[in-house]
């Protein structure tokens, strides 16, 4: 996302290459992150903060997108058909649209959190912890969405995760990492649980 610089290596999405590109040029080409813990906008309510995902659109006539650039603009039209296909996939939202997202649970805030980065339609979701601090009744509905946009081809998904069974159980490919080094990689299938479980042990 830009947040820190690469120390090496690219990255490049749809062939174009954003290792120095400042983190909103990264949205604007199609990425979208969920954080570890959530990082909602805590005073705005839970409607805000899903089209504050919208302020990733390019601005009008840029290649992604022809609609305008502001989560007030979009709040209307486009923006409010994109908010209601939020709500359907996440109905608890539409119950809590009015509430400051800060009131919410952490499970809750969540779902908020993934609804804010799917609104934008991004080619690539970013989820680092996804499962972290959330009651297992909603980590089945998450995994659920994300099977499901699996299954779509929608979008593309980078998954950090250290609830083992969640990650083997979406993903299509697998490294393992420790210390800041890929120490194992390889289909959920082929990747042995043991060294698995051995490196994500604490």
């Amino acid at each position: 996302m830009g947040l820190l610089p690469a120390r090496a290596g690219s990255i490049r999405l749809h062939g174009k290459d954003l290792t120095r590109c400042p983190t909103h040029e990264r949205a604007r080409a199609g990425i979208a992150y969920v954080p570890q813990g959530r990082g909602v906008f805590p005073y705005l309510t839970v409607r805000e903060n899903v089209l504050m995902g919208l302020e990733a659109e390019p601005p009008a006539g840029a290649s992604r997108s022809t609609v305008p650039a502001t989560a007030r603009d979009m709040a209307r039209g486009p923006g409010a058909e994109r908010v209601e296909e939020m709500y359907a996939l996440f109905p608890i939202l539409r119950t809590m649209e009015q509430r400051r997202a800060g009131t919410l649970s952490g499970g809750q805030q969540q779902q908020l959190a993934i609804a804010r980065a799917l609104i934008g339609r991004p080619s690539l979701l970013l989820l680092d912890e996804p499962t972290e601090g959330i009651q297992p009744s909603v980590i089945d509905q998450i995994e659920e969405l994300l099977m499901s946009l699996r299954a779509q081809r929608s979008v593309s998904i980078l998954l950090v995760e250290q609830f083992l069974d969640f990650a083997l159980g979406i993903a299509d490919y697998c490294y393992v990492m420790e210390k800041g080094e890929i120490v194992s990689q390889g289909s959920p299938e082929g990747l042995g649980q043991d060294v698995v479980r051995e490196h994500l042990s604490v």
